[in-house]
């Protein structure tokens, strides 16, 4: 995710993003922050002057937003039990449409552009459903 986001707003593909777009990128993670706290959490990961971010600093200022599920194996049931719910007809696999729709739900504020990403990361093979061992586990952990 972080690193969907990060490409997202690395233009060219150069590796870095401005400090100008973390705001925008936190506000897709789900964090609103006001500017100077912004300024004040890119000033720690980027001692220099540049005014970019490198992928590295934008993991370090991010990762203090993402929760880490201290009991994997538990969550990784969880997900599964609710992965069943939605796989209705028990085949062992949701379509994208489907996982758009949930995701949809989850986060009524994702945009179809956020959507956009989360499918692609989750269904990197391109085949439109999604098996819970397969990407999907990986992709949500």
């Amino acid at each position: 995710v972080l690193r969907n986001a990060f490409k997202a707003f690395d233009h060219d593909g150069a590796g870095w993003i401005e400090h100008a777009d973390v705001s925008s990128i936190l506000e897709i993670l789900g964090q609103k922050l006001e500017p100077p706290a912004v300024k004040a959490l890119i000033k720690e990961v980027d001692k220099g002057t540049s005014g970019k971010l490198d992928f590295s600093q934008f993991c370090k200022l991010a990762a203090r937003f993402i929760e880490v599920e201290e009991d994997v194996g538990a969550l990784q049931n969880e997900l599964k039990e609710a992965f069943r719910v939605y796989d209705k007809e028990g085949k062992g696999y949701l379509t994208v449409a489907t996982l758009r729709g949930i995701l949809h739900e989850l986060d009524d504020k994702l945009s179809n552009q956020d959507l956009d990403m989360i499918i692609e990361e989750i269904d990197a093979d391109g085949s439109g459903t999604v098996d819970f061992d397969g990407e999907a586990k990986i992709a949500i952990l």
